[in-house]
C-alpha cells in the first residue's frame, strides 16, 4: 500500500508535511501537476531573472502555512475539527488550479472573462465528483458559505495565507528583499473572535509591515514598469492573433491553444472547454511566441519578437496621464521611423492602480486583551494604516525605441 504522508523539502518554508492522505490525491492529480507549467509570476523572470518558480510551489506553501495558522488557532483553544483543517488545507491547496498560462495575464482571454477563481471552483467541483464528495467542505469554505466565517479568510481576505506565502516567495526568488514578510510571527498573533479572524493586538507592526511589505512589492516588482509592459503586450499578442485568425489567417500553434484561438463563444464552458484549457500551460505560448516572431503581420510579429528577444520597447513613467498630444508624437514617429502605418498599434499607454489597504472591505480586525475588536485603522497604536488606505496609480507609456 502507498504511504501518501510525504514530507515535501521546501526552499521557502523548509520540510512541509502532507498530513492527510487526500492532500496528497489532490496533489498528484493532473490539475494540480499542470501548475508545474504555470508560471506564478508570469514574465517576471525578463526583468528578475530569479523569478522561475511556479504555481505549483505557491500551491504546496500556501497549503502549508494554513496548516500552522491552524496548529496555531487550536493552542489558543479554537475547535477545529479533523475534518475542518483536512477542508481548508483542500480547499487553498486547489485555489489556483483555474489559472491559465502565465497566470494572471490572459485569464479574461482565452475564455472570455472567466476569472481564474471562477474556472477553479469549476474545476473544484470536477475533482469533487472524482473523489466522490470528499471536497464539499472545502469548496464551501473557498466559496465563503461555511457557517465559520475565519476558514474563508484564511483563505482569501486581505490578510491571508495565500498572500503570506506569495510574498515571501516571490520575494525569495526575485531577490527584493523588501518583500520579505515574517509569516511566523504573523500567524503566531492570528486568533478568532465570534468566528472572525482577528490578530492579537500586540502584532499591530507586524501587520503593518506586511501590508508596507506588500505595496513595495507591488510598485517594485508586480508592478515594475517593465514588467507591466511584458504583461501588457503578451495580452496584445493574443488579442491580435485572435483577430488574424478572425480575418481568415492561418496561425501555427498547439491543438489546445489553437481551440481557444479560434472558439469565440464561452456563456457556458463545455466539458472539451475544461478538457482543453487544462492541457494549456506556458509551453503552449513560448512555442506559439517563437514561430510568430516570423508571422507575415508586422505588429504580430514586433510583439513577439519583444518578448522572445527580450528587445522591449522603451518605457517612460508618470503619476499622471500622458497627454494625447504627446501620445499621437510617438505615434506618427513611429509610422516615420519604421515606414508603416500602424505606429498606434506600438504606442501604448498602460495604468496600474494599487490600494494599499483597503477599510472597508473585509478590514483587519485586532483583538485587545479584554477581548474588544478594534479596526486596524482606527487602532491608536498604529503608524502606518491610515495613510496607505488611499489608491496610487502610475502610467506608464511604450513605444518603439530609437524615436
Amino acid at each position: 500500500m502507498q504511504n501518501k504522508l510525504k514530507i515535501i523539502n521546501d526552499p521557502v518554508h523548509g520540510f512541509i508535511k502532507i498530513p492527510y492522505e487526500l492532500l496528497f490525491d489532490i496533489i498528484e492529480h493532473p490539475y494540480l501537476q499542470r501548475l508545474r507549467r504555470i508560471s506564478q509570476t508570469g514574465l517576471l523572470n525578463l526583468i528578475f531573472p530569479g523569478a522561475t518558480h511556479t504555481r505549483f510551489h505557491h500551491a504546496i506553501g500556501a497549503m502549508h502555512l494554513m496548516f500552522t495558522a491552524l496548529e496555531t488557532l487550536k493552542l489558543k483553544g479554537v475547535q477545529i475539527s479533523k475534518e475542518e483543517e483536512q477542508s481548508a488545507m483542500a480547499a487553498i491547496l486547489m485555489h489556483d488550479i483555474g489559472h491559465g498560462p502565465f497566470s494572471h495575464a490572459l485569464e479574461s482571454m482565452l475564455m472570455d472573462n472567466w476569472h481564474h477563481e471562477k474556472l477553479s471552483l469549476l474545476l473544484m467541483e470536477k475533482l469533487n465528483t472524482e473523489l466522490g464528495g470528499q471536497l464539499d467542505t472545502a469548496i464551501e469554505m473557498f466559496k465563503g458559505n461555511y457557517h465559520r466565517r475565519f476558514f474563508n479568510q484564511l483563505i482569501s481576505s486581505q490578510l491571508d495565507v495565500d498572500r503570506l506565502d506569495y510574498l515571501k516567495r516571490d520575494s525569495f526568488y526575485t531577490g527584493v528583499s523588501e518583500g520579505n514578510v515574517n509569516t511566523q510571527r504573523i500567524i503566531s498573533m492570528m486568533n478568532v473572535s465570534g468566528d472572525e479572524l482577528v490578530i492579537d493586538d500586540k502584532g499591530i507592526y507586524s501587520v503593518e509591515n506586511y501590508l508596507t511589505a506588500r505595496m513595495f512589492m507591488y510598485w517594485q516588482v508586480y508592478y515594475h514598469k517593465t514588467a507591466a509592459l511584458a504583461e501588457f503586450l503578451l495580452v496584445k499578442i493574443m488579442q491580435r492573433a485572435k483577430q488574424l485568425v478572425l480575418e481568415g489567417v492561418k496561425l501555427p500553434a498547439s491543438g489546445n491553444l489553437a481551440y481557444f484561438l479560434y472558439k469565440n463563444q464561452f456563456e457556458s464552458a463545455t466539458e472539451e472547454d475544461i478538457s482543453r484549457f487544462t492541457e494549456l500551460d506556458d509551453t503552449d505560448l513560448v512555442a506559439a511566441m517563437k514561430l510568430w516572431q516570423d508571422a507575415d503581420d508586422f505588429v504580430l510579429s514586433y510583439y513577439c519578437t519583444a518578448l522572445m528577444k527580450r528587445k522591449f520597447p522603451k518605457t517612460i513613467i508618470s503619476s499622471t496621464p500622458f497627454s494625447q498630444e504627446f501620445i499621437d508624437e510617438k505615434v506618427q514617429a513611429a509610422n516615420y521611423s519604421l515606414g508603416i502605418d500602424c505606429g498606434d498599434k506600438l504606442v501604448h499607454q498602460i495604468s496600474r492602480s494599487l490600494l494599499p489597504y483597503n477599510p472597508v472591505k473585509q478590514p483587519i480586525f485586532l483583538l485587545g486583551k479584554t477581548g474588544g475588536r478594534m479596526l486596524l485603522n482606527e487602532f491608536e497604536g498604529q503608524i502606518l494604516s491610515s495613510f496607505i488606505a488611499e489608491p496610487t496609480t502610475r502610467y506608464i507609456l511604450s513605444f518603439p525605441r530609437g524615436l
